[in-house]
């Protein structure tokens, strides 16, 4: 399937691990958000890890076992929508890799020319059309460097955003950076994570938002844990999470 094709029937929904773990609402409102627009979401119950951590930490064995997993358990020819351009990254760009010379390299091609980023596929796929019942609201958004460099697909999720009428949207004056996130990154190397994360705290202040929205998780975790640290109330939220909220008036 190709993102200018009808709008699909039915598609799978991948969860993330974080998503699963610590941002349960964030599943449930990218989910919704599909289904409002008259689309089935399948959610399989055997799907797992994205098999990244592995991946970056220089274990290709196991995380080709992570994929063909993935391949298995996402087995229809549908679209696969991924709330998370770092995940979405993964399962499109390196499962091919993971596989090159493999029998079951044809199967990871199409899998992965199955998988949509959300808001990618929110715009491409299905073109929404969003109307803003909140209250007015600044606003500033942090691109994930998977997202933007990889998945590019940080111009759909800011056309979402700037669908909503009553909210402003304020860029970062270093967007660009990195979180210092990187998953496992964070782990191996906090003081340069720290310092990174540190001086993006610094970039939101100064833009006066009330708020910043993202497309992955694992940056917001990163994020708001580092401004709670320096005790800075900020808040932070996905960017599902947050239109739904948006066109439900909140």
């Amino acid at each position: 399937m190709t993102p200018e094709s009808s709008k699909p029937p039915r598609v799978y929904f991948f969860g993330t691990c974080l998503i699963d773990a610590f941002y349960p609402d964030v599943g449930l409102a990218a989910i919704r958000l599909i289904e409002r627009e008259g689309v089935r979401v399948l959610f399989p119950s055997g799907q797992s890890c994205c098999g990244q951590p592995a991946y970056n930490s220089g274990f290709p064995a196991e995380a080709r076992a992570v994929a063909r997993r993935q391949i298995r358990v996402f087995r229809e020819d549908i679209p696969i929508v991924v709330p998370s351009g770092s995940c979405a990254g993964m399962m499109k760009h390196h499962y091919p890799k993971l596989l090159a010379g493999e029998n079951d390299l044809p199967q990871a091609q199409a899998f992965s020319a199955r998988v949509f980023e959300w808001s990618e596929f929110m715009v491409r796929v299905l073109g929404v059309r969003l109307e803003d019942r909140g209250a007015p609201l600044r606003v500033t958004w942090h691109s994930s460097c998977h997202a933007m460099r990889e998945m590019q697909v940080i111009g759909h999720s800011k056309d979402l955003i700037r669908q909503l009428r009553n909210v402003e949207l304020v860029e970062l004056a270093h967007e660009y950076e990195c979180c210092g996130f990187g998953g496992t990154f964070a782990v191996k190397h906090p003081a340069i994570s720290g310092a990174l994360v540190n001086d993006k705290v610094d970039d939101i202040q100064r833009t006066g938002a009330a708020r910043v929205i993202a497309g992955d998780c694992g940056c917001l975790m990163n994020i708001t844990g580092a401004a709670d640290l320096r005790e800075i109330p900020l808040a932070g939220q996905h960017l599902a999470e947050f239109i739904w909220e948006r066109v439900h008036g909140g």
